[in-house]
């Protein structure tokens, strides 16, 4: 069956049900979102002499939940626009339209009679062949389709999602023994391809994978907290960036989620598991339970392991609590010697130093590492047949830029054994056979390929469900020539990649000859070029302001035009080469790595895409290019018949302002991406998907574009409308002086220089006002003193 999704109808709208319908609603389907009636009007709605007759008070809950998730930050949805897609009702008015959607989506209470009782009606509503699918996280899934019709049975299974469903990568798909291979394949495919997750098929056993493992961490972590003495504010520094962890940590993490969703998962957990050895790590420890009769639940009552407060002068404080007296202190910033040893180290280097710490720190890894490392062996077979899975889960549900079997790895198999049996720990019989028969790691990599160990054949196999992607980690047998911050890689059929890899991905000396060098090796003896890269905290922050700075402070001019020129040429090389470049940008492409995406002949990006033109706020307009192409977007928009001047305003302001995208489709709305480029929802999937852009330009005939020299601008008349919005907002007091200076002279560049009247110029022409205005403004001393914020406080001030 050629199964497509094009409506979702999405049954229950709390947290959860409102924001997977958003997120259906970002991918194009069309939602209808329902929740209950209420049994009464509330006080307002009596007021105004309103029944549960009408339509206001039968839609009040899925629309107050509605309307709370579209005020919620981060956003659920990529364009406030998108929420037209979603039609609101409830499940006495609205639930028989379900026979027109081709997947229904249950997301109510954690209640296995309510749950029934709903599908009951779903069944006789449904057609033949649609998707029911329960987003529970609790509740075994095979218990909720029992007496429910066979086609109903067999198009049943778990779909959970975790929160936000926006952001959070991880969807275990669990099915039951009566769901249809063909709907598993589906909704493992869909999920991956339309929804940008990482979907994971999982058994039926309790908390699944992700949270079962997950919160087996967080317990042990906490119970090891109070055993050595820690103070919250230590342990979530320790469990957080310096291991590849969020930065929330545990306690700062328990508190965003909820403690009583920890609470919930792990009573649930501890009542329902009879063959897990380790299960008293669930038993809630004093502490917790103290927090839970004081209902301290974390941000949702205002107080949890911290507690926000209004200071002295009205300034936000930050509380946290002392396990020891239970009372709140002001939290304490902390510092781990060790952490000076491994901070500028690769990931995957700072394992075996951190553990081998004889200070409280080794002590609290080594306890919690080997607790984790024990638990994950002894749940195969358990919650997964394969080991990778857990991995897959723990990373993409709790944002681990490393798996459990991996970080093993990373340490060393036999070193982890041997911290094991130090601790007084066993893992399960499973290992040892792995280590006696010859294989040393839990992964490899092979052609390109991550592999991983299968138990059962004893013997590598790939990854299901990954042939299509390419992670350039793996690559270290394709590199073609590389320095100390640029990579270029062979992707294999004619296409080169480069990667940066500065810190931030910032442009520097290293990174521009790196794209010079890609150019030319691409030009040369193959079919084109992809730049992008795999790292998690940007794709390009940049220019590195540090060697402009000293240049500046120096005074030295012509260094400083050099250096601008230098990048101007680097930009329009990529531009106007012989082959096509493909730039992938994904998470930060902030400055210029918002200009090179410009220049690219495509852009391929990921949908968390936050990109845009923020020289302004360290003192600079864009100079790289970026200020003369938006007046290149705005002049092939002004042919199209739209409004001029209204158009170059929304450009200059994006630019005035420094507005980063808050997604690929605000990106697109603000003209940095245009129709022709391409949003990809799983980030995996990105830099196969920009490879396979390469191939296809090449294939239809490539050929280089000419520089333009039809670039309409504007001229005394954009300058004069800039002006005069510039006065008023300085007037306000909205902007200072230096505000001011820099807004006149952006609005001078994007506008084509003092021009008696609207006229064509080239693109050379706006480049060269660019480097005059940015070099007029490294002269500025409030710019540089901006530059200096930034560079030593990473904040620069407002002046």
């Amino acid at each position: 069956m050629n199964r497509s999704i094009r409506k979702v109808a999405v049954l229950g709208s709390g947290i959860m049900g409102s924001r997977i319908a958003c997120h259906f609603a970002n991918i194009g389907v069309e939602v209808l979102l329902l929740d209950i009636v209420p049994k009464e009007p509330n006080e307002a709605e009596s007021a105004k002499g309103l029944t549960t007759a009408h339509p206001a008070v039968r839609n009040r809950i899925v629309n107050d939940a509605f309307q709370n998730t579209l005020k919620a930050n981060p956003a659920s949805l990529y364009s406030s626009t998108f929420s037209n897609k979603i039609k609101l009702g409830n499940f006495d008015d609205n639930l028989a339209e379900i026979k027109d959607y081709d997947w229904i989506i249950e997301v109510i209470v954690e209640n296995l009679a309510i749950k029934k009782s709903l599908y009951e009606k779903v069944d006789t509503l449904r057609k033949t062949g649609t998707l029911v699918t329960s987003n529970t996280s609790g509740i075994p899934i095979h218990l909720m389709s029992e007496g429910r019709s066979d086609d109903f049975r067999k198009h049943f299974c778990g779909t959970h999602f975790f929160n936000p469903p926006r952001y959070l990568k991880l969807l275990e798909i669990i099915p039951t023994p009566e769901t249809e291979p063909t709907i598993i394949s589906f909704l493992m495919d869909y999920g991956d391809r339309f929804l940008g997750k990482t979907t994971v098929l999982c058994k039926d056993t309790p908390a699944f994978i992700a949270n079962r493992v997950g919160v087996y961490s967080m317990m042990a972590s906490i119970k090891t907290t109070v055993d050595l003495g820690l103070s919250i504010e230590a342990v979530d520094k320790l469990s957080s960036e310096i291991v590849g962890r969020p930065k929330s940590g545990t306690f700062r993490l328990s508190d965003v989620v909820g403690l009583d969703t920890t609470i919930n998962v792990s009573n649930n957990l501890y009542a329902g598991l009879t063959n897990d050895e380790s299960k008293e790590t669930f038993l809630l420890p004093e502490i917790i339970k103290k927090l839970q009769e004081n209902k301290w639940l974390g941000d949702k009552t205002g107080q949890g392991f911290y507690k926000k407060i209004k200071g002295a002068g009205g300034k936000s404080e930050i509380l946290a609590l002392d396990l020891a007296s239970f009372e709140y202190k002001p939290s304490q910033k902390v510092k781990f010697e060790v952490f000076d040893k491994v901070k500028n180290l690769p990931l995957k280097e700072r394992f075996s130093i951190l553990l081998a710490d004889k200070s409280k720190v080794g002590d609290f890894y080594r306890k919690t590492f080997v607790d984790t490392f024990c638990y994950v062996t002894h749940r195969i077979p358990e919650i997964s047949d394969e080991l990778y899975k857990i991995d897959e889960a723990i990373k993409a549900g709790f944002g681990w830029e490393m798996g459990v079997f991996e970080t093993w790895d990373a340490i060393g198999i036999q070193q982890g054994l041997d911290l094991i049996k130090a601790e007084g720990k066993t893992v399960a019989p499973w290992v040892a056979a792995m280590l006696a028969g010859g294989a040393n790691a839990f992964y490899k990599i092979e052609k390109g390929r991550k592999l991983y160990y299968d138990i059962p054949s004893k013997s590598y196999k790939s990854i299901s469900g990954t042939e299509s992607f390419i992670i350039l980690e793996n690559l270290s047998d394709n590199i073609v020539w590389k320095n100390a911050e640029a990579t270029i890689q062979d992707l294999g059929d004619g296409v080169l990649n480069l990667e940066f890899r500065s810190k931030m991905n910032t442009f520097g000396p290293n990174v521009v000859e790196g794209i010079h060098k890609a150019i030319a090796l691409a030009e040369k003896d193959y079919r084109g070029l992809v730049v992008g890269n795999d790292s998690t905290e940007a794709f390009s922050a940049g220019a590195n302001l540090a060697m402009l700075f000293m240049y500046s402070i120096e005074q030295d001019w012509d260094e400083v035009n050099m250096m601008i020129a230098q990048f101007q040429q680097t930009m329009m090389r990529a531009r106007y080469s012989s082959i096509p470049v493909v730039v992938a940008p994904h998470t930060l492409a902030l400055g210029g790595g918002c200009e090179i995406s410009l220049h690219a002949d495509k852009i391929v990006a990921t949908a968390e895409t936050y990109m845009g033109l923020v020289e302004v706020g360290v003192g600079l307009i864009p100079a790289g290019g970026g200020t003369k192409e938006m007046a290149l977007r705005c002049s092939d928009m002004y042919q199209k018949g739209d409004a001029e001047l209204n158009i170059l305003q929304e450009a200059f302001m994006n630019i005035a302002t420094a507005k980063v995208s808050t997604s690929a489709q605000e990106a697109m709305a603000m003209n940095y991406l245009r129709k022709t480029d391409q949003i990809v929802l799983n980030r995996h999937r990105l830099i196969a998907e920009a490879k396979q852009a390469v191939i296809e330009m090449a294939d239809n005939g490539y050929t280089q574009p000419k520089q333009r020299t039809d670039i309409k601008v504007q001229g005394k008349a954009g300058i004069a409308l800039f002006k005069a919005g510039v006065t008023g907002m300085r007037m306000g007091n909205y902007i200072s002086d230096h505000d001011a200076k820099i807004a006149d002279k952006l609005g001078y560049v994007i506008s084509g220089g003092d021009l008696s009247y609207p006229q064509n110029v080239t693109e050379q022409y706006l480049l060269d006002l660019e480097r005059e205005a940015f070099l007029s403004l490294c002269g500025e001393k409030k710019t540089l003193e901006r530059m200096q914020g930034l560079l030593t406080g990473g904040k620069p001030p407002r002046n």
